[in-house]
């Protein structure tokens, strides 16, 4: 087992080609190829070893769980056991526990090779463990790598995190990997440091670094250790028995850490590249920096011998702690400067000057700062190559007194006013269509409510009296130390059943003892993290937690329920109480009086999950579908308000916006029905109807030229909404660029974004790997968009990335509305200036918009293809550098609906032909928008008042709207709008009309077939019973048709003294605004002027926004009143009229 036998055991079976070797993986895929050649290298050297990989996941390390999980029974069948970690510091103990395995001489292997995984968060929750473990040291063939994943921008955290820092204070070196093949690289490299010197070794991967996929080598062969710091040297420094404190502190500092150095010296870890007699600047950088320093020297167009011809040298660090100092030494001989980039806290830059503090004829170290104080590199969020390429033309300018001839060619894009020229806000992540969030975060009003770590985070910014958050596992705790110095007397606290079991129970214990009230809503949705598909650690329940609840001393746990799913209520009987979710406000209101401790244990499960399993035929699939008439529909919101539901989207039509549900993104959660609204109907459909039978011959379209050449890389940016595929569209780019020969990089998104918020996959292609530095695209350096999202793709961080000289834009031109909308009904999206922008700060002639959504609704039958017809569009336009046998491979390798997304992608290309053509087929011009301002209006409303209520009420109408037109144009538009308003209310007889005319004829153009249609209706008559203050929802049957033609018989007798409805308080209000309205309708007639033109209209318009049933209509007709009197007083003040009118 000698180091000469083992390297020739390695080159003997190096005897797979280049192309077997190379392979399309993402840097947490490339964690399970380290273990497996890892084992295969051992198994070289004769090692009987085994593998053991644990921790807990968290972005950018959120699919590790999955990626080992793809991979287990391959993995043990190598003896390689990957377990899920209950929390990062027990997973740490556990690895610790590994180490020791042989000690006793009772194990089954040689040594266990370990790897341990975790983010940011996790790696500062178990600095005791890993210090310990450090210093325990690992087995002679052993060894522990250990992955730490940092978010520097803080793109799924809740901070910017550096971990750095808390691996070196206990002690364990640190690689930092550029990449997916370093990944690998290092990964090997560390776990033979690891046997060599009796370490644990930290592998530091960012976003850009891990979240990435690139074709690497995996050859087993392709790392060959130094024969002098191999195994056969391992074990001198490594974990033993009956060990002290006192010899452990010693053997790290005077034998460990020396011997990490010396490794890193022997098997030329860090390199120095352009280094001749010449040199005089050093540039030092180490990770995803490195990346960034080797795209800005391409943007200056410093290449090797620009570099050499200007005494420019590099130095790539591997292991930034601690720094090998013998080699670094040698490299900054004879320079006159040495630059250091790094973001966040410096490390490599400190060290760097205490190595050379003590040389005579030492370089001047910039880092931070320059000479005069002034920062170069900021600590805070992030660096990038235009940063960095200014800084580097300014140093050689100042040493070598040259300009560099080429400058660099993209600076930023003058657009930081440009948000605020828009009237909407960057798209932020949401609760998905169907989230259990969306109900389980309502508390009562007046009430308050702390987020803690998981998609509830999100809540803060929806409007529902939660605002502020803890660590994970710290849930409630921060109340313990409020609580006594706080007027206020009750909390609600949020808690995921993933955090409970990772570590929040114990805040719970803490919170009983303390005796503070709190109520604890504890949610259990049977999925763990944001990024989905993992379950929780062990075999944790609602039954479980609520044994533990009642253990730990709380006063009070109730179980709330969606009734749509199976739960076992004998199971429950004798625990707890179990209520639908429908009566959660009330069971609130009952628990914050509790004195103590109270838990709500929230069952529902996770929308994604839901979906994901219904895919695999694992979850029970509702046959009901919901329905939204849109006839009855009021507009009013209500439906969203109670829901909070993204799937519920607005409808304009010839009377005012209305709403629909996507039916391709619903999840059939059915809280929508909470809006107090009769137009809801749930209906068992067959499919949804598609209004083109699409079937595209490939052959009918030519296949494009690209008519460019890269030189580089070409650059891909998708933008679009988490959820939506977008990251798969950078899937396809890579596996056909692969199926080319060609190199690819891809990085995508995953975490909190992937929610519904600001999604960007960054894919650049080359036919050299070489010419592949960073991946993310830097700034104005992208040659095309393709904007799944109007939104996101006229925000600033997308726009940042284009310029109006090379790059090509094509953008799905639908509304997709943000979140907000549920919160905000009458929410508008300015399109035209969103297009006006992208228009100005794309490439002239490059730009095109489609209404991908709607092509993809219309022929395909879903939205979900909306991308891929917009993937397909760049293709034909000669905008991806690819062939398309290449993408329709990939497209098949990638799906499971292989001929639906070929259908999508050919569609996208029969488009752009259609453009070509100047064809005005179906596939360019078809939007969802019915162009309401074509539609004659005051005609339209002329004939639903006369259904309503007969000739003379369309007199009433008619005459004041000719009057107010005869005064002036916008007047008569705001009186047709108004007054039509409180004409036409939709009361009982009104609703039984619509839904008989209007709703199978609805229902037709949009389902095949159907059948059981229910409606959910509060008739008057039992409105005393309420749910959260409100009339009860009853479902009912198609029988209900019957009492709609009654009702319809009997509109006759409306308002007379034979209508039983005229008495309710909806009623009698509506026939009260009719008469201030018109009293208001004089008073405008006889005072209108220029001065006060604009009040009138806005007075004459207000009732536009009574809208409604029952207590959502009540309440926006006290809102009428309550601006209408503040329009009066501005009008009072204005012209000195009397208040009177108003009264």
């Amino acid at each position: 087992m000698g180091s000469s036998l083992g390297d020739e055991i390695l080159k003997n079976n190096s005897n797979s080609n280049k192309s077997d070797s190379e392979l399309l993986l993402s840097g947490t895929q490339a964690l399970v190829q380290a273990t497996l050649i890892q084992k295969e290298r051992d198994e070289f050297l004769g090692l009987n070893t085994a593998g053991y990989i644990t921790g807990y996941r968290g972005s950018p390390l959120g699919s590790v769980d999955q990626e080992f999980n793809k991979s287990n029974a391959f993995l043990k069948e190598k003896s390689i056991f990957f377990h899920e970690g209950l929390n990062e510091d027990l997973a740490a103990t556990a690895l610790w526990g590994s180490q020791q395995s042989n000690l006793n001489g009772e194990g089954k292997h040689e040594g266990v090779f370990g790897l341990w995984y975790g983010k940011g968060p996790g790696v500062d929750r178990s600095g005791d463990a890993l210090r310990h473990a450090n210093l325990a040291g690992t087995s002679k063939f052993g060894g522990v790598v250990m992955v730490m994943g940092d978010d520097h921008t803080g793109e799924s955290s809740t901070t910017l995190h550096q971990s750095d820092y808390g691996l070196i204070d206990s002690m364990i070196p640190i690689f930092s990997p550029s990449g997916v093949q370093e990944i690998i690289d290092y990964s090997i490299y560390g776990w033979s440091l690891s046997r060599f010197a009796g370490v644990w070794v930290g592998l530091k991967c960012i976003k850009d670094t891990v979240e990435v996929r690139e074709i690497v080598n995996v050859n087993t062969t392709n790392i060959l250790i130094n024969k002098d710091t191999n195994e056969n040297f391992s074990g001198k420094f490594g974990i033993r028995l009956n060990d002290t404190p006192f010899e452990q502190e010693e053997r790290i500092h005077n034998q460990k850490l020396p011997a990490v150095k010396y490794f890193v010296k022997k098997n030329n870890i860090d390199k120095g590249l352009f280094k001749n007699q010449k040199s005089i600047i050093g540039i030092v950088s180490a990770g995803k920096n490195w990346l960034d320093l080797m795209s800005s020297l391409a943007m200056l167009g410093l290449n090797e011998n620009k570099c050499k011809e200007l005494g420019i040298t590099c130095y790539k660090v591997g292991v930034i702690w601690p720094l090998e100092d013998q080699n670094f030494k040698t490299w900054s001989k004879n320079l006159k400067t040495i630059i250091i980039i790094e973001e966040k806290r410096k490390i490599i830059e400190n060290q760097i000057k205490n190595i050379l503090f003590n040389e005579i004829r030492r370089p001047n170290v910039y880092g931070e700062f320059d000479e005069n104080g002034n920062k170069l590199f900021p600590s805070s969020y992030s660096l990038n190559p235009n940063q960095i390429a200014k800084v580097i033309s300014s140093f050689v300018y100042k040493t070598t007194n040259q300009k560099l001839s080429k400058i660099i060619p993209y600076s930023g894009i003058e657009n930081s006013h440009m948000q605020s020229e828009l009237n909407y806000d960057p798209r932020k992540p949401y609760f998905c269509a169907g989230c259990p969030h969306n109900s389980s975060t309502i508390i009562p009003e007046g009430s308050r409510a702390y987020a803690g770590i998981g998609c509830h985070y999100m809540v803060q910014w929806m409007d529902r009296s939660t605002v502020g958050y803890t660590h994970m596992g710290g849930e409630g705790a921060n109340w313990i130390g409020e609580a006594q110095f706080s007027r206020r007397d009750h909390i609600f606290q949020n808690i995921g059943d993933g955090t409970y079991n990772h570590s929040g129970l114990q805040a719970i214990r803490a919170a009983v003892a303390a005796e503070v009230n709190i109520t604890y809503k504890i949610l259990f949705n049977d999925a763990v993290a944001m990024t989905g598909g993992q379950k929780n650690d062990g075999s944790l329940d609602p039954l479980k937690i609520i044994r533990e609840l009642n253990a730990f001393g709380v006063k009070k746990i109730v179980g709330v329920y969606d009734p749509k799913e199976e739960i076992d209520f004998k199971s429950y009987k004798n625990l707890v109480e179990l209520k639908p979710r429908e009566q959660l406000l009330d069971v609130q209101k009952a628990l914050q009086k509790i004195k103590g401790v109270s838990a709500i244990v929230y069952i529902q499960t996770c929308a994604a999950e839901k979906r994901r399993r219904r895919k695999l035929g694992t979850f029970p699939n509702p046959k009901e579908t919901l329905y939204i008439n849109p006839e009855v529909c009021e507009g009013c919101g209500d439906c969203g308000l109670q829901s909070n539901c993204v799937a519920i989207l607005p409808l304009e039509t010839k009377l005012g916006r209305k709403r629909y549900i996507d039916q391709s993104s619903c999840n059939k959660d059915f809280s929508c029905l909470g809006g107090f609204c009769p137009s809801f109907v749930s209906l068992e459909p067959g499919k949804l109807k598609k209004e083109n039978s699409l079937k595209l011959e490939i052959k009918e379209i030519p296949e494009p030229k690209i008519n460019f050449e890269y030189n580089g890389t070409y650059n891909i940016v998708f933008a679009g909404i988490g959820g939506t595929g977008i990251v798969t569209m950078g899937t396809i780019l890579a596996l056909a660029a692969k199926t080319e020969k060609k190199y690819v990089g891809i990085m995508e998104m995953a975490g909190l974004a992937q929610k519904g918020g600001e999604v960007h996959v960054h894919c650049k292609i080359s036919n050299s790997s070489k010419k592949i530095n960073s991946i993310r695209v830097d700034s104005g350096q992208a040659n095309v968009v393709i904007g799944g999202d109007l939104v996101v793709t006229a925000a600033e961080k997308t726009l940042s990335l284009s310029n109006r000289f090379n790059t090509a834009l094509i953008c799905n031109s639908n509304e997709l509305i943000t979140g907000d909308f549920t919160r905000n009904p009458q929410l508008q999206l300015n399109s035209k200036n969103m297009k006006s922008s992208l228009t100005s700060k794309f490439k002239n002639k490059s730009t095109w918009f489609i209404n991908s959504t709607e092509i993809a609704k219309s022929n395909l039958g879903n939205t979900i293809y909306s991308n891929l017809v917009l993937l397909g569009y760049a293709f034909q336009a000669g905008l991806i550098p690819l062939k398309l046998q290449s993408i329709l491979s990939a497209i098949k390798i990638n799906s499971k609906k292989y001929t639906m997304n070929l259908n999508a992608f050919n569609l996208g290309r029969k488009c752009y032909v259609d453009y070509l053509n100047k064809s005005k087929s179906s596939y360019n011009d078809y939007t969802k928008e019915h162009n309401v301002q074509n539609h004659d209006t005051f005609q339209f409303r002329k004939s639903r008042l006369g259904d309503f209520g007969g000739s003379q009420i369309v007199n009433k109408f008619v005459k004041r709207v000719n009057k107010s037109l005869k005064i002036d144009k916008s007047l008569g538009k705001a009186v047709s709008d108004g007054y039509f308003n409180v004409l036409y209310n939709k009361d009982e007889y009104e609703v039984a009309r619509l839904h008989v005319k209007y709703l199978k004829e609805n229902l037709d153009l949009n389902f095949k077939n159907y059948k059981n249609l229910n409606f959910f209706l509060a008739p008057p008559i039992l409105n005393f019973i309420k749910v959260n203050g409100r009339p009860k929802k009853f479902k009912f049957g198609g029988w209900i048709f019957m009492i709609f033609y009654l009702l319809i018989f009997l509109k006759p007798i409306r308002n007379s003294i034979f209508d039983v409805f005229r008495l309710s308080k909806e009623r009698k209000m509506e026939r009260q605004l009719l008469i201030s309205y018109e009293k208001d309708l004089e008073f405008i007639f006889k005072n209108f002027n220029n001065e006060n033109k604009g009040l009138l209209i806005e007075i004459a318009r207000l009732p536009c926004k009574v809208l409604g049933f029952g207590p959502v209509k009540i309440k926006s007709i006290d809102n009428h009143y309550t601006d209408r009197k503040r329009l009066y007083n501005k009008l009072s003040k204005l012209n000195n009229f009397n208040l009177s009118a108003a009264e």
